[in-house]
């Protein structure tokens, strides 16, 4: 990939990326986090709050979950 002009291989990671974040909510779980992990690692610590935030506002299958996840943990007193 190292003989492709730069401003192609920036459209092939742009369009990739999209079509990604389109298909996000039905990937298995397995596949996001590795994906995540890997976005992450491709730029530095500092986007994985960004990126995690970008997820769970856009994805209605992370925002569910999350909800769900919260409004059935007992809280610290036992409830």
């Amino acid at each position: 990939m190292d003989d492709l002009p730069a401003e192609v291989k920036q459209q092939a990671y742009c369009a990739l990326g999209e079509a990604v974040a389109r298909a996000w909510s039905v990937l298995p779980q397995e596949i996001q986090h590795r994906l995540f992990e890997e976005a992450v690692g491709s730029q530095d610590e500092s986007i994985r709050h960004q990126l995690a935030v970008f997820l769970h506002h856009v994805h209605f299958r992370t925002s569910d979950g999350l909800k769900a996840r919260a409004s059935h943990e007992p809280d610290s007193l036992g409830g």
